[in-house]
Formats: structure tokens, C-alpha cells, sequence
């Protein structure tokens, strides 16, 4: 049976400025040829999912920027809204509301009434890739979307990198070379005006096997809160 398709309804505060949809890729995006053929293949077998770029969600002037990796198969891909309908996004959005970025209740659906304050989600890669695993030269070209989107953010002092591949994509953007901004869980690097944060994925995988626990997830969102008050 088809999953149906709930529209989403963001709140007005919610929804960016032109400078920051401008950082968005079109629907049918074929600047990734793999990407496109694998959307192309998803939007046959499920044609009631979103099957299409992901765009950032959240607050447009919010100081907090959040980048994950891609958007999941059966998550962000289906739902249209980043980490929404995948386990990664039951500890992010948990962890979110619970240190005051975002408000409501989170229902994994887009149409659910959460709201992120002072705080955008995104992505390194806006397509769903194959096995979730997107090759370098499709980060390489989805990073002007992401360049964009840090430029368009102009209360922006911080950004939570989820995982290794987000971070080093992160860094590209804001010209920081790679050797003297490692990743490491934790680690807080300083790139001018805006301090870049690094976690480890809040994938099933790392929780399930102990590589992220919810209280190291906890910390590094407390630290940036602590930081930015």
C-alpha cells in the first residue's frame, strides 16, 4: 500500500527569505546524473513520496545552522522535510526542543506543527543518494547549494556538523583547510565570525553500536547554547 503525502504547512517564520531559496536546487535537479536516476527510480515505485531535492528547514535568521549528510531513503527523502521520519531524527529534534531550538511536539511528519527557533536544518547533499552513501563528486557539486545557504544566513555564529563527510564539506565552504580543522567529536573550530561544531551522525548505527550515545549528543548542543548565550 502507498504511503500518502501530507502537505506541509510551514509557520510563517518559517518559511526563507528568496536569498535563502535561492540556495535550493530546482525539483528535477540533473547537475548529479547517479542522484537523478535514483530519484527517477523512486518516484516510479513511490510516486506519493517527496522523491525530490530537500530543501533547509527552519528558522531563516536563526544563528544556528545544522548539517547533516543527505537526506535518508524512507526519512527526508519520503517526507520532505530534513531528518523527518527516520530514527536520526527522533534524537535530533528531541535534543532540539529540549535545549529551546525548537518548539511544538515532533510527530515525524511534516505537517506536525514543529517549529525550529534561532536554528536551520540542512544538508551536505540534497538528494537521496544509493545506500546513503553520496560519492565525492556529487558533495563537491551540491556544496554551492550549501555555500549559498551559509551566505544566506546573516545572523548565523554556528554550525553543528553531523558526522566526518558534513564536516569536511562544511570546512570547504567556509575555506578552512582540512588539516587545521580535523573532525573529532566535540571539536570546536573557529572560522571567522562562526564557530563550527562537530558530532558524530545521529544515525541508528552510531547509537545502536555506542559510537554517539544521547548524552555526548546532548553536550555538544548544550555547549552551542551555552556559546551563543
Amino acid at each position: 500500500m502507498k504511503t500518502s503525502t501530507i502537505e506541509k504547512r510551514p509557520a510563517k517564520d518559517q518559511i526563507p527569505p528568496a536569498t535563502l531559496l535561492a540556495a535550493e536546487p530546482n525539483r528535477d535537479c540533473q547537475l548529479c546524473p547517479r542522484l537523478a536516476e535514483f530519484r527517477a527510480q523512486a518516484r516510479a515505485k513511490e510516486p506519493a513520496w517527496h522523491n525530490s531535492p530537500v530543501s533547509s528547514f527552519g528558522d531563516p535568521r536563526g544563528r544556528l545552522l545544522i548539517v547533516g549528510l543527505a537526506p535518508g531513503l524512507q526519512g527526508a527523502n519520503r517526507t520532505g522535510r530534513p531528518f523527518t521520519g527516520d530514527y536520526a531524527g527522533d534524537l535530533l529534534y528531541a535534543t532540539l526542543l529540549e535545549y529551546g531550538f525548537a518548539t511544538g511536539r515532533y510527530e515525524a511528519r511534516p505537517d506536525d506543527g514543529l517549529a525550529l527557533r534561532d536554528c536551520l536544518i540542512s544538508n551536505a547533499v540534497r538528494c537521496v543518494p544509493p545506500q546513503n552513501k553520496p560519492l565525492p563528486a556529487e558533495i563537491n557539486t551540491c556544496r554551492s547549494f550549501l555555500t549559498t545557504t551559509i551566505d544566506s544566513l546573516p545572523r548565523l555564529r554556528a554550525i553543528v556538523a553531523l558526522g566526518r563527510i558534513a564536516h569536511e564539506s562544511v570546512a570547504k565552504a567556509l575555506k578552512l583547510r582540512g588539516a587545521t580543522v580535523p573532525f573529532s567529536h566535540g571539536a570546536i573550530h573557529q572560522a571567522g565570525r562562526v564557530k563550527l561544531y562537530d558530532s558524530y551522525h545521529c544515525s541508528r548505527y552510531n547509537t545502536n553500536t555506542g559510537v554517539l550515545t544521547p548524552d555526548m549528543f546532548r553536550k555538544v548542543f548544550a555547549k552551542v547554547k551555552a556559546d551563543l548565550d
